[in-house]
């Protein structure tokens, strides 16, 4: 964000929540121009530092922001509501089509084929109003949690360049955190809306499965039978941003106030169950850092201030579930259709896991997908007991830039684990979570909690993460 305070309309435009952007495009006292002009000239500022961006498209933003706001004159003129997000200005993660855009996947191994038609995700958000600055950096095949690749610079995080933002959603979360974007779509398939929120100081929700209804497109299980991980969610900078891109993301309402309202919905004090206990725990040594207890007190501090009771949950998990995870989250590689000759392209992880994908059995795969089933059960009624779960965010602080791909590739996905422990195994039970931000550290890091729901909790979700970060900003 600018840290100028003049009168000019990129400054104002640059101090606003999304929200309250929105409401400038709404009336008129922000045109839809003004607010491309200014994230497009951010992005090329701060892009070369921080590679947000695979591709923008600024000629192309640029004239549908004119064309909205030719929408505009004619809609008040005739007392026409605009719709919900007129004028927004939004990136996508290059997983994610955009019609007439090329399509990277984030890897050197794939054609990047100009997209003919938008992404259901995307058009979504486009009949809403909201317009395209470009594509967002992500890892092949939006696979890891940092966002690095072979066909552009890394993703980098906004307070230390030197540090990753995450992934798979990192482009987008570095592009929120340092103000090239309002407000953010991203996608979670074992946490990449939640860890690169977390590492960059931002609200991340990962809602359960089938609440953004683009996310059923290819239905509710694979192929094998296992739950679909991957949903769809916002990357913000308050839980009202979030709430906002919800409603659109949703085609509902009751996000944003949900939000806005800043308590859960019965009005009581809940039942908050504290658990720092890992799946991957029986496979690799799993340790917060002290910066990650630090914050995860902060949140229970939070919390309790709130009126909430937290208590430590006894939550247990099934010794396969590491085995089982691995075999399902890499199966996609398996089924993707790339041709022997493109793997010499991949990345070392990338290659590695889909040879073994390859040459896992398909009964193999059914098996891992039916222990998956009953471990996202045990999950559920476990978590049921109370009315949210507490975790950490992250086990650690951000990671360098090639912490990762500096090894091989079972070292590579072990550091990855470690690093996030938490945030898969809800993907995995198909219920919401959101992280919040609740500490920064000395050298200027943000690190948080994760608060993991029942289905059809997002909304009170998102109320919570309001509730203690209005908190944390009054103490």
């Amino acid at each position: 964000m600018t840290t100028d305070h003049d009168d000019s309309p990129d400054n104002t435009i640059g101090g606003l929540t999304a929200v309250e952007l929105r409401d400038l495009l709404a009336s008129g006292g922000i045109s839809a121009r003004e607010a491309a002009d200014h994230f497009l000239s951010r992005i090329e500022e701060h892009n070369p530092r921080l590679g947000s961006f695979i591709t923008v498209t600024a000629e192309r933003a640029l004239a549908d922001a004119d064309a909205a706001d030719q929408a505009a004159v004619r809609a008040r003129t005739g007392a026409q509501a605009l719709p919900p997000l007129h004028g927004m200005p939004l990136a996508y993660k290059d997983l994610w089509d955009v019609e007439g855009v090329p399509t990277t996947f984030g890897s050197a191994a794939v054609p990047h084929a100009t997209a003919r038609e938008d992404s259901p995700l995307v058009a979504r958000l486009r009949t809403d109003g909201a317009i395209s600055l470009g594509k967002t950096q992500i890892p092949e095949f939006g696979l890891n949690c940092y966002s690095e690749n072979l066909i552009a610079p890394p993703a980098r995080h906004p307070v230390d360049p030197s540090l990753s933002p995450g992934g798979s959603s990192g482009g987008s979360a570095a592009a929120v955190a340092a103000g090239l974007l309002p407000v953010a779509p991203g996608n979670d398939g074992g946490g990449s809306v939640r860890i690169p929120a977390s590492a960059c100081g931002l609200v991340g929700l990962k809602p359960g499965l089938g609440t953004v209804p683009a996310d059923l497109a290819n239905g509710r299980v694979d192929r094998f039978g296992a739950p679909r991980f991957v949903v769809s969610g916002p990357l913000a900078r308050t839980a009202e941003d979030a709430g906002l891109l919800m409603d659109s993301l949703t085609g509902t309402t009751g996000y944003l106030a949900a939000a806005r309202r800043a308590r859960p919905a019965s009005g009581r004090a809940l039942r908050i169950g504290l658990s720092r206990t890992s799946p991957f725990e029986t496979h690799y040594p799993i340790s917060l850092a002290p910066e990650a207890e630090a914050a995860l007190q902060a949140g229970i501090g939070l919390l309790q201030a709130a009126g909430h009771r937290v208590e430590e949950a006894d939550i247990r998990y099934d010794n396969r579930y590491a085995d089982a995870f691995q075999a399902i989250w890499t199966a996609g590689l398996a089924e993707a259709g790339l041709p022997d000759e493109a793997a010499p392209a991949l990345m070392e992880l990338t290659r590695s896991f889909r040879a073994r994908a390859l040459a896992r059995s398909d009964g193999d795969k059914r098996d891992a997908a039916t222990v998956l089933q009953k471990i996202a059960g045990d999950c559920r009624a476990q978590w049921g007991r109370y009315d949210a779960v507490l975790t950490p965010a992250m086990a650690q602080t951000p990671r360098p830039i090639g912490w990762y791909t500096s090894h091989d590739a079972d070292f590579d996905y072990e550091l990855q684990c470690r690093y996030t422990p938490y945030t898969s195994v809800v993907n995995v039970a198909g219920t919401p979570a959101v992280t919040v931000p609740t500490l920064r550290t000395d050298t200027g890091l943000s690190m948080g909690i994760q608060l993991i729901g029942a289905n059809g909790s997002e909304a009170d979700l998102l109320a919570l993460a309001a509730q203690l970060m209005h908190a944390a900003n009054d103490m």
